[in-house]
C-alpha cells in the first residue's frame, strides 16, 4: 500500500467536499461538547456526594466511671476495627470548650458543673462511609465496654446512598444514550462524504483494488475529522468554563473545574469518534461485515 496515496486521499476530502467535511467536524464537535458537559456534571455531582460523606463522623460517648487505662483500652479496640481511619479522644474539658465555641455559653457558669461526657471522635475510611458499613461499625463500637452511646448521621448516609444510586443509573443511562446518538450522527454525516465518492470506490473495486487499499484513506479522513472536531470542542469547553468561573462564587466555581488532562481526553475521544464513525459508514460501500 502506498503511504503517499493514503495520506493524499485522506486529506483530499477537505478540499473536494468542504461542505460534508464541515458537517462532519461540526457534528463531532457538538457531540463532544454534549458529552463533555454531561461528564462534568456527573463528576461534579459525584464530588458533591463525596464531600457530604466526608463530613460524616461518629462520636462515642464514654462512661464517667472509666479510668485512663480503660479509656486507652477502649480506644485501642476501636482502632482495631475494620474501616476506622482515626480515633481522637475528647476530654470533658475539651467538650466544654467546643460547646462554648458553638453556642457561645460557658456551660460551667450556667450549671456550675460539666455534664458533658468524654468521647471518641471516630473517622471512617472512604470505603466505609455508607449506611450499611457505618451501621456495622456503630454496632461494634457500641458493644465495647465503657461506651454509653454512639451517634452518627445515619439518615444522611441513607439518603446519600439512595440518591447516589438513582443518580448513578440516570447519568449512566443518559450517557449511553448521548454516546449512541453521537456515534450515529457522526457515522451518518461521514457516510454522506463517502457516498459522494461511491463511483470512485466502484471503479477501484473493478480494477482489483484491495479492501484495505480502498478503506484506509476513509479511515484516515474520519480520524482527521474527529481530531479537528476534538480540538475545537476542547477549546470551546475551556473558554466556556473560564467564562463561567468569572461569574460564580469560589465554592460554585469549584464545581465547573476540570483537570488539564481532560482536554486531551476530549481530543482523543473526538479522534476515536471520527474513526469509529468511518468504520461504521464504509461497511455499506466496501461490502464487508467486519472491518479489520
Amino acid at each position: 500500500m502506498q503511504i503517499r496515496y493514503v495520506l493524499r486521499e485522506g486529506f483530499s476530502g477537505f478540499k473536494r467536499a468542504k461542505l460534508s467535511m464541515f458537517a462532519a467536524v461540526f457534528t463531532i464537535c457538538v457531540s463532544l461538547l454534549l458529552l463533555s458537559y454531561f461528564v462534568i456534571l456527573f463528576l461534579n455531582g459525584q464530588h458533591v456526594i463525596d464531600s457530604l460523606r466526608e463530613k460524616v463522623e461518629m462520636e462515642a460517648f464514654l462512661s464517667d466511671q472509666l479510668s485512663n487505662d480503660n479509656i486507652l483500652e477502649a480506644k485501642g479496640m476501636i482502632e482495631m476495627l475494620d474501616g476506622i481511619r482515626e480515633v481522637r479522644f475528647v476530654s470533658k474539658d475539651e467538650a466544654a470548650k467546643i460547646f462554648k465555641e458553638e453556642f457561645g455559653e460557658d456551660i460551667m457558669k450556667v450549671l456550675n458543673f460539666n455534664p458533658l461526657p468524654a468521647s471518641f471522635k471516630i473517622y471512617l475510611k472512604d470505603g466505609y462511609k455508607t449506611a450499611v458499613m457505618a451501621e456495622l461499625i456503630y454496632r461494634q463500637v457500641k458493644s465495647i465496654k465503657g461506651i454509653d452511646d454512639v451517634i452518627y448521621r445515619k439518615q444522611l448516609l441513607e439518603l446519600l446512598d439512595q440518591r447516589a444510586m438513582v443518580y448513578l443509573w440516570i447519568t449512566f443511562g443518559v450517557g449511553v444514550i448521548i454516546t449512541i446518538f453521537s456515534l450515529i450522527l457522526v457515522a451518518n454525516t461521514i457516510r454522506l462524504a463517502i457516498y459522494a465518492k461511491r463511483k470512485i470506490i466502484q471503479t477501484m473495486k473493478l480494477i482489483g483494488a484491495t479492501r484495505s487499499f480502498i478503506r484506509t484513506p476513509f479511515l484516515l479522513e474520519g480520524f482527521l475529522q474527529g481530531l479537528i472536531g476534538g480540538i475545537i470542542s476542547a477549546g470551546i469547553l475551556f473558554l466556556t468554563l473560564a467564562y463561567m468561573e468569572q461569574w460564580l462564587t469560589l465554592e460554585m466555581s469549584e464545581l465547573v473545574q476540570v483537570k488539564p488532562y481532560y482536554y486531551a481526553i476530549v481530543v482523543c475521544a473526538g479522534s476515536l469518534l471520527g474513526l469509529f464513525g468511518s468504520i461504521i459508514s464504509i461497511r455499506r460501500f466496501i461490502g464487508e461485515n467486519v472491518v479489520g
